[in-house]
């Protein structure tokens, strides 16, 4: 019977691990993660350094258990660098390895993620109902498939009739639409849906569009008729350009309701105005600033529905 084992000081068994690796002076280092935690933390959902790391080592090899003599550690993050700051830096810079089953989860929980976000965002125009998430899905995997060729091959169609200039034109035009491609791990859930509602609104594989907001605004009775001066220029310019000009005139009380696409009440109430309405979320920015610009503290901006939809069949 073996009287003693020896098993090497600086060797640490570990199992069910995310590894995390860093190349740097002419080693690879790694860092032993707890699953699922590593995309968490850079994200900012975890912000709990012991609850990413399964140990606050830094090793040449995790399978193998082998941990990094100091001596390289020195040599290759500098001799004065903390144990703490070089594990940071390999959990900000490094690459993370997953397995095959865990990678697949990671896309599918993201995916769904996306699709969640944009049924919660996008209506049918005309009944402002919400689609179902299985519609969407079958929507974005339609755009993703064909990556606007098919689309593209429509309008090229459509074009045939028409002089060559202009069908190089809508050619021009199709390309700089934005294009699904599909989910990826690497970006945000919140990004990728923002990226998949500009695709869908553009190509419109389903009659979509973004739901409205639906807001209070507030300002003081005062200066309601007081003619609107700040970021005239810059407005008419945008607004011309989509034969909206007259939007760019009158007083302050008309701008703001030229944005309220569609009034649910108005009301005066002592020195103060207030109207609630629904306004699409591209104008919202515009809006904000006209208030801060024009009124000087004396109006507001409040929102009451980030986005007003109907549920149906």
């Amino acid at each position: 019977m073996p009287q003693n084992i020896n098993q090497p000081s600086n060797q640490i068994r570990l199992t069910n691990v995310s590894l995390v690796r860093l190349k740097k002076g002419k080693k690879r280092f790694e860092i032993a993660c707890y699953k699922n935690k590593v995309l968490e933390y850079r994200s900012g959902v975890e912000t709990d350094l012991d609850n990413v790391l399964q140990i606050p080592s830094v090793f040449l090899s995790v399978s193998k258990g082998q941990t990094a003599p100091s001596q390289d550690l020195a040599r290759a993050f500098g001799p004065k660098t903390a144990l703490n700051d070089i594990i940071m830096e390999i959990l900000n810079k490094g690459e993370m390895q997953v397995g095959e089953k865990e990678r697949h989860a990671q896309l599918e929980r993201v995916h769904n993620e996306v699709i969640d976000i944009v049924a919660g965002k996008l209506v049918d125009p005309k009944s402002k109902r919400v689609y179902t998430t299985g519609m969407i899905e079958k929507a974005l995997d339609q755009l993703s498939s064909h990556g606007g060729a098919a689309h593209r091959a429509d309008e090229g169609k459509a074009s045939g009739t028409a002089t060559p200039t202009n069908g190089e034109a809508s050619k021009e035009k199709a390309k700089e639409m934005p294009i699904w491609t599909g989910v990826v791990t690497t970006k945000s859930a919140k990004s990728q849906a923002l990226e998949a509602m500009k695709a869908l609104i553009a190509w419109q594989p389903i009659p979509v569009s973004r739901a409205r907001m639906r807001l209070r605004v507030t300002c003081a009775t005062n200066i309601l008729k007081q003619a609107a001066k700040g970021s005239v220029k810059k407005e008419a310019e945008e607004e011309d350009a989509n034969g909206e000009g007259e939007k760019s005139t009158g007083t302050i009380k008309d701008r703001i309701l030229s944005y309220v696409e569609q009034v649910e009440s108005q009301d005066t109430v002592g020195q103060e105005w207030e109207v609630i309405g629904f306004v699409e979320p591209g104008a919202f920015k515009g809006l904000g600033e006209f208030i801060n610009g024009e009124t000087k503290g004396r109006g507001r901006v409040e929102v009451l529905d980030m986005a007003v939809t109907h549920e149906g069949d």
